[in-house]
């Protein structure tokens, strides 16, 4: 039973982390990049 809470508590939080990579992907923000431009030299746009 045990193996089975930590399994879905696990399941949960790479849910949420990729939900949210997701909305921020269509926010126009990048992963890699942060959406500062000046750090990256403008590539990830």
């Amino acid at each position: 039973m045990g193996t089975l809470i930590t399994l879905a508590v696990l399941l949960l939080v790479v849910g949420l982390a990729i939900r949210g990579m997701i909305r921020n992907k269509k926010k126009g923000k990048s992963f890699q990049c942060g959406g500062d431009c000046s750090h990256c030299g403008g590539h990830c746009h």
